[in-house]
């Protein structure tokens, strides 16, 4: 399906701004370094409490205390989520193989699956759909070869700049508000479509039209401009795991340091997941391994 990169035109919007480095990257701008690139979105420098109150609805444990963090510097995220046209063009220039089987869940438990693969994830994909079964190392990897594309410094982001980034000024549970069932023009969630074909899921009570990932940009943004921050497919961060934000870095880098970094923080939630799960606040941890509701979006250092 993928033996050619594909290509790809952007989900909507202006066109990305081509300019000097400084023209182009302000706060609020978007740009794009290359034509394969992801769409950046250039963010502010700023403050936000991260984590969750212990009166929110479905919180868990490991999203407390909730902390202060200041983002010294502004930065600049994707727009959406790396899709399958720009993964494959970093396959197809550099041979790159992932690096395992796909975990998918089949017969209620997770199985690895040597079948399933960020080609063909099980369920089917196109172009501009973010790309999945895509493990740590994978997404890891993409970042370097970008960054030697482009001279500019892409990496994964930090889970505080991921959640100042979802958040986007916001204080309610989810960007859009607290009610999970307003969520389908803003996200692809476990819906109303999902329960037409699992009868049993525990759903919002809207309808978003994709039972699996959906073309990147296909709901509305939030205020920083940013799309599928909550929904389409987890998204991994820097940071290794830890229990609890005890002691966790309070000018927005990543949480490198102690706790087990064999396993990674994931964002974000999933089409796949229950709607506590999708949440601002909400933390995942799990192995460097690939499964076929995770992806990833970049991260990048401004000059």
């Amino acid at each position: 399906m993928f033996g050619k990169p594909l290509t790809e035109q952007a989900p909507g919007g202006p066109t990305p701004a081509v300019g000097t480095f400084s023209e182009t990257r302000q706060p609020g701008q978007a740009f794009r370094d290359c034509p394969f690139c992801p769409e950046m979105v250039a963010l502010p420098a700023g403050s936000f409490s991260m984590g969750s109150p212990v009166s929110e609805s479905g919180r868990q444990d490991d999203e407390g205390p909730v902390h202060i963090v200041s983002i010294p510097r502004p930065f600049a995220i994707g727009k959406y989520e790396v899709t399958m046209s720009e993964f494959s063009a970093f396959v197809n220039q550099t041979g790159y193989s992932p690096d395992g089987a796909c975990h998918t869940w089949t017969d209620g438990e997770w199985k690895t699956d040597a079948a399933v693969s960020w080609r063909s994830p099980g369920y089917p994909v196109a172009a501009t759909q973010p790309v999945v079964c895509v493990s740590w190392n994978d997404a890891k990897a993409y970042t370097r070869w970008l960054s030697t594309q482009t001279g500019q410094s892409y990496r994964l982001p930090s889970e505080a700049e991921w959640e100042y980034a979802s958040r986007a000024g916001t204080t309610t549970v989810r960007h859009w508000g607290n009610d999970v069932n307003l969520g389908c023009s803003y996200a692809n969630i476990s819906d109303l479509t999902a329960r037409d074909t699992y009868s049993g899921w525990t759903t919002a009570e809207c309808r978003d039209g994709y039972l699996n990932t959906a073309p990147v940009g296909s709901y509305g943004p939030n205020a920083f401009g940013l799309h599928d921050t909550m929904g389409n497919v987890f998204e991994w961060t820097e940071d290794c795991k830890h229990a609890n934000y005890a002691g966790a870095p309070a000018d927005g880098s990543a949480w490198t340091v102690g706790g087990d970094c064999n396993a990674r923080v994931l964002r974000g939630g999933s089409w796949y997941v229950t709607p506590p799960t999708t949440r601002s606040a909400n933390r995942v941890t799990y192995s460097k391994k690939h499964r076929y509701d995770v992806g990833f979006r970049v991260a990048l250092d401004l000059q």
